[in-house]
């Protein structure tokens, strides 16, 4: 009988304990919605910067280096930020689909931003937690998990067609909110791995990578744009999304590859530029190179500067060699 008892007041503390844990709400069909005063950002294509920026894509491009790349392993993307009303930019391939690396993460941080905003998310400890660490430390089990909670979806077994068609239109549901605000080329519906997908992942990858994450620069660059000009979310959530983002360049790692030290904040610490603030998302696989960067300058200086690049993955100094010869300019 005691026993008995016992198990009784274990099951009335455990529905007592989950009655008040922090869950999501029931949300299989909650869309990611932009607001309806969204506007998409008017920008003007600008000679000066893209002289400057196929100046420092050439200097890359140049066999004299040694590296050796190929145009089409290269692209980019500059947005002048300097007047909020009159944004001007330039590219260099940016229309062209790349898969992004972990650069995605920037993507679904703006979507589950907008969910949290619209109320469509509760902010647990551990939506907070797995949003920090899927940008700062850029985790790709804590990216797993976010895009679990903005799709309502998750790992598995290999499911069948009509199954699987309702799943991966619920997974598809970040792609139709970038869409939904004149985002083109991309497809932002996979989660990043450490080794690979397996089961119903793979199936949605189409088993070959046909449906793999595929990003342009253009597409980066306008993003990282919005967040910076408040144009994304509140000024509260725009702030957070910033705060994720920024980096310190100058602060002491023994990590040659760390967001801060190896991809754009490099040419910073070449250019002694002690005063400089930046803000950034990098991706970095066995053959892809990337980063997205907003840097503010003590001049006055306020650009996003976007490099995908492939095939180089180890390559350091190539993205800093683009970012150094815009800062230049830039003055």
């Amino acid at each position: 009988m005691k026993n008995v008892l016992r198990a009784f007041f274990c099951v009335v503390i455990l529905c007592f304990v989950y009655s008040y844990a922090p869950a999501q709400k029931e949300r299989s069909k909650i869309e990611i919605l932009a607001p309806k005063s969204y506007q998409p950002p008017q920008l003007a294509a600008s000679a000066d910067l893209e002289a400057m920026l196929k100046e420092a894509v050439g200097a890359v491009l140049d066999t004299a280096n040694g590296k050796a790349f190929k145009p089409e392993e290269i692209a980019a993307t500059l947005i002048d930020l300097r007047d909020p009303q009159n944004l001007k930019w330039a590219n260099v391939s940016g229309e062209k689909p790349i898969y992004p690396a972990s650069v995605v993460k920037m993507f679904y941080m703006a979507a589950l931003e907008r969910q949290l905003e619209d109320g469509k998310v509760t902010l647990t400890p551990e939506v907070s937690r797995g949003l920090k660490d899927m940008i700062v430390v850029s985790s790709n089990e804590a990216t797993q998990y976010i895009l679990d909670v903005l799709t309502d979806t998750s790992n598995g077994s290999e499911l069948p067609s009509k199954e699987f068609d309702a799943w991966q239109y619920k997974r598809n549901r970040v792609n139709r909110f970038f869409a939904s605000m004149g985002y083109t080329s991309i497809n932002v519906n996979q989660k990043t791995f450490c080794e690979d997908a397996y089961g119903i992942e793979q199936q949605s990858r189409k088993y070959k990578g046909e449906n793999r994450n595929m990003i342009t620069t253009n597409a980066t660059a306008r993003l990282l744009a919005e967040i910076v000009s408040g144009r994304m979310n509140t000024p509260e959530r725009t702030g957070a999304m910033m705060g994720l983002l920024k980096r310190d360049p100058f602060a002491p790692s023994s990590d040659q590859d760390n967001q801060s030290v190896g991809f754009t904040g490099k040419a910073l610490i070449d250019a002694k530029l002690t005063g400089a603030k930046l803000w950034s998302k990098a991706g970095w696989t066995s053959k892809a190179r990337h980063d997205a960067a907003y840097i503010e300058t003590p001049e006055g200086s306020k650009f996003v500067l976007v490099v995908y690049t492939e095939n180089h993955a180890n390559d350091r100094d190539t993205i800093p060699s683009v970012a150094g010869k815009i800062l230049q300019r830039m003055k």
